[in-house]
């Protein structure tokens, strides 16, 4: 099971599979949640759709195409697994006190967090770049922790999707 970034979804849209120019890869994304292969969480579909602002057609898309599909963070595991991570977090001397807070506060430790209750692997854009150390990158993270993680391409070439 892949666990999906906000990311995914965000450069997706607005570069190399716009609702325009890929409209597939949107379906084949809704069709693999619903045969239980991807799946994202509540907080990061909160980052994609905030109530502040207008929608646009990810907003529209994630909403109407894929929201049964954002899982809650509110399970005791992934509650028992975010709690670990965030004493990591705080307790590191290799991040700033800045990329502490901002780990705390997106959605980036949560949904490390949920891939390390549920055995799931992480889809990412970030890399992994375990020098920086002004912000928590979630492949960093997803190592310490011993949590796969992988990008879109990959994710798409293992399940075999093709458009």
């Amino acid at each position: 099971m892949y666990l999906l970034d906000a990311n995914v979804f965000i450069e997706a849209h607005r570069r190399y599979y716009s609702f325009d120019i890929a409209p597939s890869f949107w379906g084949s994304l809704k069709s693999l949640a619903e045969g239980s292969h991807i799946c994202s969480i509540d907080k990061i579909q909160n980052e994609l759709c905030p109530s502040t602002s207008s929608p646009d057609l990810l907003n529209q898309w994630t909403s109407e195409q894929f929201s049964d599909h954002f899982k809650s963070v509110d399970d005791a595991d992934v509650l028992s697994s975010y709690s670990e991570i965030q004493s990591w977090s705080a307790s590191s001397t290799h991040f700033t006190d800045e990329a502490k807070r901002e780990f705390a506060q997106n959605a980036d430790a949560w949904i490390v967090a949920y891939a390390k209750a549920k055995g799931y692997t992480v889809v990412t854009h970030e890399g992994n770049n375990p020098q920086k150390r002004n912000r928590i990158l979630i492949p960093v993270a997803c190592a310490e922790f011993g949590i796969p993680y992988t990008d879109t391409f990959n994710m798409l070439r293992d399940l075999n999707v093709t458009f």
